[in-house]
């Protein structure tokens, strides 16, 4: 049964597209993951703010290694793309300090969506860089891969999200009811989304 309406981004447009590092504001580099990133996961999901807004933790660096297996093989699919935040080393060959990840998930290139998550390990915090990685990276997904709608969804009690969202050029939709159940019971979630074309304040 034929589709009415065509994909939104053509076929293969991420086929054989490498993973590409992209440029920040603050000196800020994302880049893919790699396997010796995994003491930086680990210590990120030590943290009990990241166990709260992500649901999750990591026992060992093999646990995250895995994790970042996952990241590398969804790039590989076209089902998500993960980057390493990182503020790079004197050599700027991107090999400098983990600061935090950002991310693309859900993608439906066909409608020409997809959802942004994002975190940043506390010591970094504060400095401007979780803005500015979502913000380089809705900058890529709208103008080199075609996207036309990103979404970005938190607690309506995560408020450190909630100004992160907004200095991106997120603007706020709406609430979803009961939409995630947190160790601590059933939360509303916020819905915020950029569009191509929307003013990137952050």
């Amino acid at each position: 049964m034929p589709y009415l309406v065509p994909p939104h981004i053509p076929p293969g447009r991420l086929a054989d597209l490498e993973q590409p590092v992209l440029t920040a504001a603050g000196d800020l580099h994302l880049r893919p993951w790699r396997s010796e990133d995994a003491p930086a996961v680990v210590a990120a999901f030590s943290d009990p703010a990241i166990q709260h807004w992500h649901l999750r933790r990591a026992d060992s660096q093999d646990e995250a290694r895995d994790w970042i297996g996952q990241w590398q093989d969804a790039w590989r699919s076209r089902t998500g793309a993960h980057w390493a935040v990182v503020r790079p080393g004197g050599a700027g060959d991107g090999t400098g300090e983990v600061l935090g990840r950002v991310s693309l998930r859900s993608l439906m290139t066909a409608m020409g969506m997809a959802e942004c998550s994002y975190w940043v390990l506390p010591a970094a915090r504060g400095r401007g860089v979780a803005p500015g990685a979502v913000s380089a990276l809705a900058r890529w997904a709208f103008d080199e891969i075609g996207f036309e709608r990103i979404e970005l969804a938190h607690s309506v009690r995560n408020e450190p999200s909630c100004r992160v969202a907004a200095k991106a050029g997120f603007a706020l939709e709406g609430t979803r009811r009961r939409s995630l159940r947190h160790a601590d019971g059933w939360h509303d979630m916020h819905l915020h989304a950029r569009l191509r074309g929307d003013d990137a304040r952050g």
